[in-house]
């Protein structure tokens, strides 16, 4: 028997950090907007806890227990006494090492496939406290649809959209670490007042009216300036989104991802296909949102 999951991208549409806590971890307001880009993971009983994985770049994605599908599996096991004796196998869609939460993705999508196929009975909020335990965007990937996330990003508050917004994804050549863009971050803002975080109430008023000019006026990233001092290349790649024509540009997440709003989906498809053939990033996709969360297929 086997269970198959599917799981969405995400963009931050606002993520505004705090600084650094005695913890090592920042306070986020990180507005959070599932796309429609999507892994899957199949969940089939076996002998032994493995790890496959296929698709774009799927020679990046780590296969051992430090995957965060393999980390869900042992968790949820661990809480119900079980043997994760299981084959997860990854279809991926999302770009590896991206800041869309393909990874983060991964963990939700199997977490919600081993209840299925094991039968646990889980609720809504253990499997939502299982997926803060493995990061904090997790629990993201397993809701959906558009959130404030606050804490490290975890707490999440369900916001309103009123209307579909297109996106183009810029992929750039290799990846960028989420720690290694903090540090920067934090270097950066050594000698600042860095505020405390808040959510955007005119982005907030623009996603729930799905106003997609008012949304690009308020989209920000606090992490793009280091991600641009890490990977200078990036601003090239932005530049060349807006001149084809997109609304607003920014790095999403902690990149190297560049994401583009669009005006309308036919936009977007021609934004994706100048930035393609502009030689400033790998590859490029366009999407939709918002998407659902991990939904059992």
């Amino acid at each position: 028997m086997s269970v198959t999951v599917r799981v969405p991208a995400k963009v931050n549409v606002q993520l505004a950090v705090g600084a650094a806590r005695p913890d090592g971890f920042h306070d986020l307001a990180n507005v959070f907007l599932a796309v429609g880009l999507y892994d899957e993971v199949t969940v089939t009983e076996a002998d032994e806890l493995r790890v496959t994985c296929s698709g774009p770049d799927a020679a990046q994605v780590p296969l051992d227990r430090t995957n965060l599908a393999a980390r869900a599996a042992l968790a949820l096991a661990e809480r119900y006494g079980r043997d994760a004796r299981v084959h997860l196998h990854i279809a991926k869609d999302i770009p590896v090492a991206g800041g869309m939460a393909g990874g983060s993705a991964d963990g939700a999508g199997a977490l919600l496939a081993c209840d299925a196929l094991w039968g646990t009975g889980a609720s809504r909020d253990e499997l939502l406290g299982i997926c803060a335990e493995l990061g904090s965007d997790v629990p993201f990937s397993l809701v959906g649809g558009a959130a404030l996330g606050t804490g490290r990003g975890e707490r999440l508050r369900p916001l309103e959209v009123g209307g579909a917004f297109h996106w183009v994804f810029a992929v750039a050549d290799g990846g960028l670490s989420t720690p290694a863009v903090y540090a920067e971050f934090d270097r950066l803002t050594a000698q600042a007042d860095v505020p405390e975080p808040a959510a955007s109430e005119d982005l907030l008023t623009a996603l729930a009216k799905g106003d997609v000019h008012a949304l690009a006026a308020a989209l920000s990233n606090d992490l793009q300036p280091a991600a641009l001092s890490l990977r200078p290349s990036l601003a090239a790649t932005l530049a060349a989104g807006r001149a084809a024509g997109a609304l607003a540009a920014l790095v999403s997440g902690s990149g190297p991802t560049t994401a583009f709003l669009a005006p309308d989906a036919a936009a977007a498809t021609e934004i994706a296909r100048t930035l393609q053939t502009s030689g400033t990033c790998r590859t490029t996709r366009a999407a939709a949102s918002p998407a659902p969360g991990a939904t059992l297929l």
